[in-house]
């Protein structure tokens, strides 16, 4: 979900006829809403799942709870912190102001990437702990 939408979804959007910036902007915040919505829901799955596999053991500590940790923290900050800017700046474009130049974006950018890099990361440590 996170390659297909923020990595084409995203900047395609901007590029088909008619597409304005402000009704980019709008479409964009209804779709990383739900992103975001769904990525909480996974992340709590994903957290069961390691927890889960870990009962009964004296730590849940290693590798998987710490890309675990990883992932939570990327998404978090990009939840509480960025995405609410993000909205902010978007409404303000939408209402026709135009907001000083941000990094906002590549912040979120960057934390996409690097959910990109621990989502499998963490699929293959897993993977490798369960092959005998």
């Amino acid at each position: 979900m996170v390659l297909a939408i923020s990595f084409l979804e995203t900047p395609l959007k901007f590029r088909a006829p008619g597409i304005t910036l402000p009704l980019g902007l709008g479409i964009g915040r209804l779709v990383f809403r739900a992103l975001n919505a769904a990525e909480l829901l996974l992340a709590a799955a994903l957290t069961l799942a390691v927890l889960t596999s870990t009962a009964g053991r004296s730590t849940i500590a290693g590798v998987p709870t710490t890309v675990l940790i990883g992932l939570w923290a990327f998404l978090v900050v990009q939840v509480a912190v960025l995405r609410p800017r993000l909205d902010r700046r978007a409404h303000q474009i939408i209402g026709g102001q135009v907001p000083p130049r941000s990094r906002l974006h590549l912040a979120y950018t960057a934390a996409e990437c690097a959910k990109v890099i621990l989502l499998p990361t963490l699929g293959i440590v897993v993977a490798l702990r369960l092959m005998p």
